[in-house]
């Protein structure tokens, strides 16, 4: 549970969303002409950068090995954007694809989520409609070849790697299958145990082989259920390139029936494309109203988003549920919604990711995510996170505390497994199932709506 909200908190440090970048202007020196301040401050430097060039040319004559002189170069370039900020980034090509397909939404592969387990790739679940699923993988499978090479101490993102590919390819994958409790029984036992010759022993279960053909796989970012009294509950897990449109499905398939209250969960949500916050947000506010502004390093670069004149959830009484990995996107729906009094927010003070970044595509397929602005709320709250004085972040209005390993548990526990013919069920445990008391506490609220006015959808 520890590595997959490990992910989560890693995934914050990397949203890429913003405005595209803009070249600044050197300031004059006193008394002279602009253009001469701004060519002293290029000859200088060029001069430095003859430094970076004398350095490289000594590596590649002098150095004991032979040496890559793009790899020289891009290691260069990754450790000049290093001495900026945690979020600026040089992408080499590979990692520049990686980013680009999990924003967009979807990419190519078999649509398996896979986790460790015994040192071993084990299936947690295969998605529902995709090439993985179709094909009969179960929960609890443990990929021990894929393209006829071991999968034996494979990582699961170097796994993903494999999997990953252009839409329409071939891949074989396979798999170890255990069909009798005996046979997980004595898996778990210990799986390098001895036999008297000291060979190692055969494990039990049945190898299987699948042969799949990739397909665009979208990444399912909306999650959406009834609760009791014609309560809704919504989770958007982060905001890719399809979250808008998942979004108002599911608000339609909700209030089909009618709605009564909403609890949006924004918990452990990292960010990911403004336009999608900013039109989820609209969804709720309306009357054209600010959701949040940009700024550069110049005046001029302020840059304003604003909602809808109408919204068609502007009056559906609402909760915003948030944690510390609550980031990016997710800080700007809140946020929004609390300065404009639509919505009570509920859970922990969130991370405090407010940094624009433009990821720039270089000639040679990589790519420079570059932090351009940072963002504020419509109120002009900067919420920033700084590390020495320990202030940033959207701060909830009505606190419900958790700790670490309850947070653990909760974001494993809504990780829901498929299996064809039965119903989807949570991938945790029972036994390490714990209570939602922010979900709880927020459907209490809702119910209690009619002495609440803090609640309606008009501003009060």
């Amino acid at each position: 549970m520890r590595t997959i909200l490990g992910v989560v908190l890693a995934c914050i440090l990397s949203p890429a969303w913003g405005a595209a970048p803009s070249a600044a202007v050197p300031a004059a020196a006193p008394g002279k002409p602009p253009a001469a301040a701004a060519a002293r401050t290029n000859d200088k430097t060029y001069e430095q950068l003859s430094l970076l060039v004398d350095v490289l040319n000594l590596i590649q004559d002098s150095y004991v090995d032979d040496t890559d002189a793009q790899k020289l170069i891009y290691g260069a370039a990754g450790g000049m954007v290093r001495t900026l900020d945690p979020f600026s980034q040089f992408m080499e090509p590979e990692a520049h694809r990686e980013i680009t397909a999990e924003t967009e939404g979807q990419f190519g592969g078999i649509g398996v989520r896979l986790y460790m387990k015994d040192d071993w790739l084990t299936v947690l679940t295969p998605m529902p409609g995709t090439p993985a699923y179709r094909a009969g993988l179960l929960p609890g499978d443990r990929i021990v070849a894929i393209d006829g090479e071991s999968a034996k101490d494979l990582q699961v993102a170097d796994a993903m790697d494999k999997l990953r590919g252009a839409a329409g390819t071939k891949l074989k994958i396979g798999v170890q299958r255990w069909t009798e409790p005996a046979e997980a029984a004595a898996a778990e036992r210990g799986r390098d145990e001895a036999d008297e010759d000291g060979q190692a022993m055969e494990e039990p279960g049945t190898r299987k082989d699948f042969d799949l053909v990739r397909e665009s796989i979208k990444i399912e970012s909306v999650r959406q259920r009834r609760m009791e009294d014609q309560i809704g509950y919504l989770r958007i897990s982060e905001f890719s390139g399809h979250t808008v449109a998942d979004f108002h499905d599911a608000m339609r398939a909700l209030t089909k029936g009618g709605l009564a209250g909403l609890v949006l969960d924004l918990r452990f949500n990292p960010g990911g494309l403004l336009t999608a916050a900013v039109d989820v947000a609209s969804s709720f506010l309306g009357g054209n109203k600010l959701i949040v502004y940009t700024q550069g390093r110049r005046a001029a670069t302020r840059q304003e988003f604003r909602g809808a004149a109408q919204a068609p959830y502007q009056d559906l009484p609402l909760v915003v549920l948030i944690n510390e990995a609550s980031a990016s996107g997710a800080e700007i729906v809140a946020g929004a919604l609390q300065d404009h009094r639509r919505a009570v927010l509920m859970g922990a003070r969130t991370y405090g990711k407010a940094s624009v970044q433009s990821v720039v595509p270089l000639p040679d397929n990589s790519a420079l995510r570059l932090t351009v602005a940072r963002y504020y709320t419509p109120s002009g709250r900067s919420i920033h996170r700084d590390e020495k004085k320990k202030t940033g972040g959207i701060t909830p209005d009505i606190a419900v505390p958790a700790g670490r390993d309850i947070n653990e548990k909760l974001f494993a526990q809504w990780e829901l497994v498929y299996e064809p013919g039965k119903k989807p069920r949570s991938a945790a445990k029972s036994s390490d199932i714990v209570r939602d008391e922010a979900l709880e506490r927020a459907v209490a609220l809702l119910k209690a709506r009619g002495v609440l006015g803090c609640l309606k959808g008009k501003d009060n």
